[in-house]
């Protein structure tokens, strides 16, 4: 298949997701929104997209989405800075799921292509998914959004009864990394490494989920998660290293817990005991949990065996007593 062949398939891939001809340069976007050109510039580069000039690059659907927020603005609900900011959040967002769910399809692509129904091309065998799975995903995305801006909005509630600060709260962050992952990167094919970091994620996420916490971010060999409880924050880092250390199939981890106040913003959660968490993982010896002394506290001692280990320096908290625990 030639360059041009290439250019072809991947361009009818492209207005069949989008569903629409590409009809409006930045400018005409501009005029049919009614805001400035820098201003819808400034909303494209929220959504991750780089500009166009004059090019013809938009559809009507992109026109009417700035229209869209264009009117919230004017009704005064939100000013523009925070549409901006809004559009980042769901930029950055999508984009994740985006390159996810692509990840997740080539290997269909490629069944499809080798089974009895192939089209002669990928682009073709694309095309069948993104007809058959588009509507049905599209409807699955609005409905895990109003899910989790439900319980977003019942933690709000639930921590304006007793602060000030909506953004700031106490709670437990948890760091579980991969022993010496990059040594076993080294020794792996590529395909085998996102294979392991795809089970490691997945198989986290549902601990964390169980325990009723949130992961806030992977970063490839190591996990975040946050909780308001103490205990059930310990239960995950234990439950985390039942599915993972303790599965012969799989690499060792350390997990880190520290406690205190943190700031939530825009998805992730900044402070102290972020840092705290992630430093105790190069204390903690393999498939254990090492935890701060705000943890160690809230832990029930009738429950809980907690151990202070030497005191070493702790980079960017001086020197530090980390306390190794277990349940009785």
């Amino acid at each position: 298949m030639t360059d041009a062949d290439h250019e072809e398939g991947r361009d009818r891939l492209e207005r069949a997701i989008l569903g629409e001809e590409l009809v409006f340069n930045a400018q005409e976007v501009s005029d049919e929104s009614g805001v400035t050109i820098e201003e819808a510039r400034r909303l494209w580069r929220a959504l991750g997209f780089p500009e166009h000039g004059a090019e013809t690059a938009f559809t009507r659907a992109d026109a009417d989405a700035v229209s869209t927020l264009v009117a919230v603005v004017s009704s005064g609900l939100i000013d523009f800075d925070l549409a901006v900011n809004l559009t980042r959040a769901v930029g950055q967002t999508m984009a994740r799921l985006a390159d996810w769910e692509v990840a997740s399809l080539v290997q269909r692509v490629e069944e499809l292509e080798a089974g009895e129904h192939a089209t002669g091309s990928r682009v073709g065998s694309a095309m069948r998914i993104v007809e058959g799975f588009n509507e049905p995903f599209e409807q699955l995305m609005l409905y895990a959004w109003r899910r989790h801006l439900a319980a977003a909005v019942a933690r709000v509630e639930a921590l304006g009864a007793n602060e000030e600060d909506l953004h700031t709260t106490q709670i437990t962050v948890g760091f579980a990394d991969i022993v010496n992952y990059t040594a076993l990167s080294n020794q792996m094919s590529e395909a085998r490494i996102g294979d392991l970091v795809e089970l490691f994620e997945s198989r986290c996420a549902d601990v964390v989920a169980a325990q009723r916490g949130r992961v806030i971010k992977s970063i490839g060999d190591a996990v975040l998660f946050v909780n308001d409880d103490p205990i059930r924050a310990y239960d995950t880092a234990e439950g985390i290293i039942n599915v993972i250390g303790r599965d012969s199939r799989m690499p060792d981890v350390r997990v880190g817990l520290a406690s205190g106040s943190v700031v939530m913003r825009l998805g992730d959660v900044f402070g102290p005991p972020v840092n705290m968490a992630s430093r105790l993982t190069a204390v903690a010896r393999r498939n254990r949990i090492i935890i701060d002394a705000a943890t160690a506290a809230q832990l029930p001692g009738d429950q809980f065996e907690t151990r202070r280990l030497p005191a070493r320096p702790v980079r960017g908290f001086g020197i530090v007593e980390p306390v190794a625990v277990r349940r009785h």
